[in-house]
């Protein structure tokens, strides 16, 4: 299992980060490198518990669905996307949110594993894991432009 960790912090309060973190129409700008759109479950504005999303997108020159449901969440303090159908073996992605000095740190937990033993490892040390991390930080990177917009 591949586990990735990121820390952001986002000049912005909880509940405004916490909500643009499930939004999907933020999510689709994030993801625009990827040509990711949300094409069944909940396809615009705020994801909420027990919903699904399947998105379609271009990875690796490959255009790939993926499925996730949100399992869990607890506002304004966390919540868990985990996939239901798509290419992973198994992908897990939990958000978690806190105050500090008038700052939201935003921290990302997600873990994966890859199908095809010793081929899905090596395709991961190679280029997933840093494609996984970079998607991240954009998504990141616009979370925090939209969500500092509100202060």
């Amino acid at each position: 299992m591949t586990t990735i960790y990121l820390t952001t912090k986002i000049k912005a309060s909880k509940q405004i980060v916490f909500d643009a973190s499930r939004n999907i129409d933020i999510h689709q700008q994030s993801a625009s490198p990827s040509k990711e759109k949300a094409i069944a479950g909940v396809t615009s504005s705020l994801i909420n518990l027990n919903e699904t999303v399947t998105w379609r997108g271009k990875h690796f020159g490959l255009y790939l669905t993926h499925k996730s449901r949100i399992t869990a969440m607890n506002f304004y303090d966390y919540f868990v996307d985990e996939m239901e159908e798509g290419k992973f073996k198994s992908f897990k992605h939990e958000h978690f949110f806190e105050e500090e000095n008038n700052h939201t740190i935003m921290k990302d937990l997600l873990q994966y594993e890859t199908p095809f033993g010793i081929f899905g490892k090596l395709f991961d040390i190679l280029l997933l894991q840093k494609h996984l991390t970079n998607f991240l930080l954009e998504r990141n990177k616009v979370l925090k432009a939209v969500s500092e917009k509100f202060v």
